[in-house]
């Protein structure tokens, strides 16, 4: 490698996959943002097999055609595109690119060469950098002009509390940088007009000992923390496993997934696929929350694209709420129990507002059945799991989470219990008062009724009460009809019981009992020629 350099900045066009091509773009911005100040040339260049027309829309993992990679290059800020063709680009690695553009690079000596910062492009960079003998500067998060005509980068070091400015010796030839694609100011501009080129690579060596043996796009996941829109992150500030799992108990609350900085992934608090930063994941979140995080770059780069961030932090100086939208001055052990708990009341309020609805249409319009759902898949609960937590059937539940039925009150009341939160504390004072005169009002039917004996006079307000049923020989029991929030217990006192719950048939006989959801549908039958008497205990919410 000469001395001597063109003044061309070149950019890396990764085409692998929309989401890559986008960070791509994004270094390309900063690196027109440089050449603004240097006065240098921008080019991408990218790798693709011969007659390519590389797209860069891409809907539900099929590409789309909207324009092709030069045109959106050029409007984010290059003045030429450069293709290299060779069929066998067709299966991209690292080894094969680094061999194919060696002699590119010898030949037109860039100025600057700038991969995003990723796996694939870390690698690339490396083997590009060593095959030219030049120097590489490593996870830039800014680039910048030396008031000599040099170009500064702007690095983390020592963990990312300092950061390091890295230049490259005088007459160092082509230097190679690896560029995190946050933060670029640049904008598209579609009217922009610049050269494309594509050159074919006709020999290309094969390369030994490394062998492509199979490629596929990794699956899409409910937990893949990247496309997530709400993403709830830990940090060090937590101090133990234990408090690290409020970050989980938070991020299943607000129906979001969790993260981490390096810390807890290395005290094994979290796996090592929840790394967020410029070794771990960049995300892009509607609303970010970040907790016990101190704020250091290696971190913040891969957070930079989210939406809203919330930060919570006892130390008022930590760096990260100079990028937080809110910021939370609090011990976060002491805190997250309070703001879970206040999240879920906010919850199940506004699921109690929903079913209120006056119409079956304005119940789904509201999404109702589908905030269920999230709810439920966000506590990791199968249909079967809720169905037992609120005395309900399977099917009941998929009917419910697809809107085609407005549950009763006592569902609401009894997927709170199992939610962990309180009634009390998100009813209003109209909804207890309406429970409690149902309550009352069948207290009141039930004293009156022949088949009941009372055994707790007075208590029409309480929560607990107790009856003696009697029931005819070979007879059903004709109870009141009424469905009350809460549980029951039976205990035959003398006789046998034919006692249906929902579908399934229970016989007791004397000295048995039973315990359930008191909405769940249920039956009572005598089987002996003789009365058959059960006491019967009802809590009710």
């Amino acid at each position: 490698m000469t001395d001597t350099t063109t003044n061309e900045i070149w950019v890396f066009g990764d085409l692998r996959t929309r989401q890559l091509l986008d960070g791509s773009l994004k270094v390309l911005a900063k690196a027109a943002g440089l050449a603004g100040k240097t006065g240098d040339r921008v080019v991408m260049f990218s790798l693709a097999p011969h007659e390519a027309n590389p797209l860069v829309a891409s809907y539900d993992g099929a590409c789309g055609i909207r324009e092709t990679v030069e045109d959106e290059a050029i409007a984010w800020g290059a003045d030429g595109v450069c293709l290299f063709e060779n069929d066998r680009f067709s299966s991209p690695t690292p080894h094969l690119f680094a061999d194919a553009l060696a002699p590119a690079f010898k030949e037109r000596s860039p100025r600057l060469v700038l991969f995003p910062l990723t796996d694939f492009g870390r690698d690339l960079a490396a083997r590009s950098a060593a095959a030219a003998r030049a120097g590489l500067m490593a996870d830039c998060v800014e680039l910048r002009a030396g008031e000599d005509g040099s170009v500064v980068g702007l690095c983390p070091a020592w963990g990312g509390e300092i950061m390091a400015e890295i230049t490259y010796a005088p007459g160092h030839g082509t230097g190679f940088a690896t560029v995190q694609p946050h933060s670029a100011t640049v904008k598209k501009d579609t009217s922009r007009k610049g050269r494309v080129e594509r050159v074919p690579l006709a020999d290309i060596p094969a390369s030994k000992g490394i062998r492509l043996v199979s490629s596929r796009p990794a699956p899409l996941s409910d937990n893949d923390i990247e496309n997530a829109r709400t993403v709830v992150v830990g940090g060090a500030g937590l101090g133990s496993m234990e408090n690290f799992g409020q970050v989980r108990q938070l991020a299943a609350a607000v129906a979001g997934q969790v993260a981490a900085t390096r810390p807890p992934v290395f005290s094994h608090w979290v796996a090592e696929d929840r790394l967020i930063g410029q070794t771990g994941k960049t995300v892009r979140p509607d609303l970010l929350i970040s907790i016990g995080t101190s704020g250091a770059v290696q971190y913040t780069a891969g957070i930079m694209a989210s939406g809203t961030i919330v930060a919570i932090n006892r130390d008022p100086a930590a760096p990260i709420f100079r990028l937080a939208d809110i910021g939370v001055v609090a011990d976060a052990a002491a805190f997250l129990p309070l703001l879970i708990s206040r999240i879920r009341q906010a919850i199940m309020r506004r699921l109690t507002d929903d079913m209120c609805a006056d119409i079956p249409e304005q119940l789904a319009k509201r999404g109702f059945g589908e905030k269920i759902k999230a709810l439920r898949e966000a506590q990791g609960w199968s249909r079967e799991h809720l169905a037992e937590a609120t005395g309900q059937t399977p099917e009941f539940v998929a009917d419910v989470e697809s809107g085609e039925i407005s549950p009763p009150v006592a569902f609401i009341l009894r997927l709170s219990s199992a939610y962990g939160v309180d009634p009390g504390t998100f009813l209003r004072d109209e909804e207890k008062e309406r429970i409690r005169d149902q309550r009352t009002q069948a207290y009141v039917n039930r004293t009156r009724n022949y088949s009941y004996e009372t055994l707790t006079s007075g208590a029409e307000h309480d929560h607990l009460r107790a009856f003696m049923v009697t029931i005819e020989p070979h007879h059903d029991h004709k109870p009141v009809a009424y469905k009350h929030e809460g549980e029951e217990f039976i205990f035959v006192m003398e006789g046998e019981l034919e006692f249906t719950l929902g579908s399934k048939v229970h016989i007791l006989k004397k000295g048995e009992s039973i315990h359930f959801h008191s909405n769940t549908p249920h039956k009572l039958k005598s089987r002996t020629a003789e009365m058959t008497r059960c006491l019967v205990i009802l809590y009710t919410i």
